[in-house]
């Protein structure tokens, strides 16, 4: 994977924008890099990157699927549990993900196609599910965001 392209793939969650650079994936979007990416990680202890989960959520978050977090640092993550989504993930270390559609628009396929620099496509092609929930971790509570 090279850490400059933009990948459109198939998450566990929903058809999404996958890449390291974090520059590319807001030009792609079409929305300011001041608004930070969710980062997604195949294996719980690559989450110490970017920071540690307060230790009154941690078991929550490890029992949690298809949920992202917000850390109390304002940096956010999603552990990938897909099988097929996590190979993806595993081959690069990690990777910023984000949906396949343009800040504030709903999915166009034809669209994200044109947007992305490679397309990862599996023989059951793209489906626009459900979002991943999302939690805000403080140091002694949580707070759903979606």
């Amino acid at each position: 994977m090279h850490p400059e392209l933009v990948y459109l793939a198939q998450t566990d969650t929903t058809v999404g924008f996958l890449s390291q650079s974090a520059r590319r994936l807001a030009k792609v979007k079409g929305r300011s890099l001041k608004r930070p990416f969710l980062m997604a990680f195949a294996r719980f202890e690559d989450i110490a990157m970017i920071g540690r989960v307060p230790a009154a959520h941690r078991r929550f978050v490890r029992r949690s699927v298809k949920t992202s977090f917000i850390l109390p640092s304002g940096l956010s993550f999603r552990v990938v549990c897909d099988e097929r989504h996590k190979d993806f993930i595993e081959k690069c270390g990690w990777c910023y993900t984000t949906s396949a559609n343009l800040h504030g628009k709903p999915f166009d396929e034809p669209t994200a196609r044109d947007l992305c620099d490679v397309v990862v496509e599996s023989k059951e092609g793209f489906s626009d599910k459900a979002p991943s929930s999302i939690w805000r971790l403080k140091r002694w509570k949580k707070e759903r965001v979606r």
